[in-house]
């Protein structure tokens, strides 16, 4: 075979292959999935480990998102809880106790409701203005892990990872900078009628 055809059928074969392989996965594609979601609902299982305690606290529950900011996580186990967060409204309910905070006066907390609610939503500048972004694997197993920028923020928690595939979340993890913990294994449930 001469030079010239060998040439061309080189480049026949990098054009194909390259066609076929799946562009870089990336900060943006993980964050473009989860803009085109618009809402979502999970079951959850939580557990929390604290230092002064010997066994984790264990609840469960089921989230909710909304597009573009209305997150809630409703506890039925072992003690029913629901925490709602509406733009800048966190309400948080308790039995007969109903708990309203303005989150623009509590900036550690709406830099925490943003790692899960800016993660949900695809807001890369809500993340971005509070974490470092860190990106691990591809599309079927993934880790974004988010490290605060303030220092503030930083003395609470340590970082927020949050895994899973595709556009869906399996694991929140928070690692506070006290030493306790939260492991939350997430699965997905079919849209609300």
């Amino acid at each position: 075979m001469h030079a010239r055809p060998r040439l061309a059928l080189g480049l026949l074969l990098w054009s194909v292959v390259a066609a076929g392989a799946a562009p870089d996965w990336s900060v943006e594609r993980l964050l473009a999935g989860f803009a085109q979601t618009g809402a979502a609902r999970a079951s959850f299982v939580e557990r929390k480990h604290v230092s002064v305690l010997d066994q984790p606290l264990v609840s469960t529950g089921e989230l909710r998102f909304v597009a573009p900011d209305r997150l809630e996580k409703r506890t039925l186990r072992p003690r029913p809880e629901r925490l709602q967060v509406e733009g800048d409204r966190l309400t948080l309910e308790r039995g007969e106790r109903n708990l309203q905070l303005d989150l623009r006066s509590y900036p550690e907390v709406a830099a925490f409701v943003e790692s899960i609610r800016g993660t949900l939503a695809g807001d890369r500048g809500a993340l971005e203005r509070h974490y470092r972004l860190k990106l691990e694997g591809d599309q079927a197993s993934w880790a974004l892990t988010l490290t605060p920028r303030a220092p503030g923020m930083a003395a609470l928690v340590e970082r927020v990872r949050i895994a899973g595939r595709r556009a869906d979340i399996s694991v929140i993890e928070i690692q506070q900078a006290n030493g306790d913990s939260s492991l939350m294994s997430v699965e997905r449930l079919p849209a609300a009628r």
